[in-house]
């Protein structure tokens, strides 16, 4: 009779870890996902925001349109880029990766069309320049505030399918790591050595 007891507690704590382990699995990919799309609504706010921008900077500085074509260029390779709502695909052809890299370009190409905004005091005190560049630079932390909570959410997924014995059921229920979304140029210089010289 205890025999039966024992084997019974062993397999209800099994069933039970196995439930465990399975909804884990799915709240980490859901919060990935709901993560994706925070940063797809925000990258989408922000595309919004660049045509009444450089439509600003023009008024003031219209002999600067080498840097108005980068910036829509860039735009455009950014918008172009692969989507990034669909976690499932996205992680597995390199997607994000590809996002991620255009996205840094735009932002390059945005700081310049700032630096040209620096030579102009007219255009600097433009209330629409400053209401735009208010937006963009809450746009601009809202997205990097959704792409580290994706990234830690990420790390937390591929440490679970990884890691023994949540990797059973990660494997059994195909569940699958997903792909990180890129570095910022500040996570870039930060995780580079600094050279000290005396």
């Amino acid at each position: 009779m205890s025999i039966s007891i024992i084997v019974l507690v062993v397999v209800v704590l099994l069933v039970l870890w196995l439930v465990i382990a399975f909804n884990g699995l799915v709240r980490l990919t859901n919060q990935a996902k709901e993560a994706l799309a925070d940063i797809d609504v925000q990258l989408k706010r922000r595309y919004d925001l660049i045509p009444n921008l450089v439509n600003t900077v023009k008024g003031y500085a219209t002999h600067e349109s080498e840097a108005f074509e980068k910036v829509s260029a860039a735009r455009s390779a950014a918008m172009q880029a692969p989507a990034i709502a669909g976690a499932g695909a996205s992680a597995s052809t390199g997607g994000l990766a590809q996002k991620a890299q255009a996205e840094e370009a735009l932002s390059g190409t945005l700081k310049s069309l700032f630096a040209i905004a620096e030579a102009y005091p007219d255009l600097k005190a433009n209330t629409n320049f400053l209401d735009l560049q208010r937006e963009l630079s809450d746009t601009e932390n809202k997205i990097q505030a959704a792409r580290r909570f994706y990234n830690g959410t990420v790390r937390d997924l591929n440490i679970s399918t990884e890691s023994f014995p949540s990797n059973i059921v990660a494997s059994s229920f195909h569940f699958s790591k997903m792909e990180m979304f890129g570095l910022t140029e500040e996570d870039a210089a930060a995780k580079n050595a600094v050279e000290v010289k005396f």
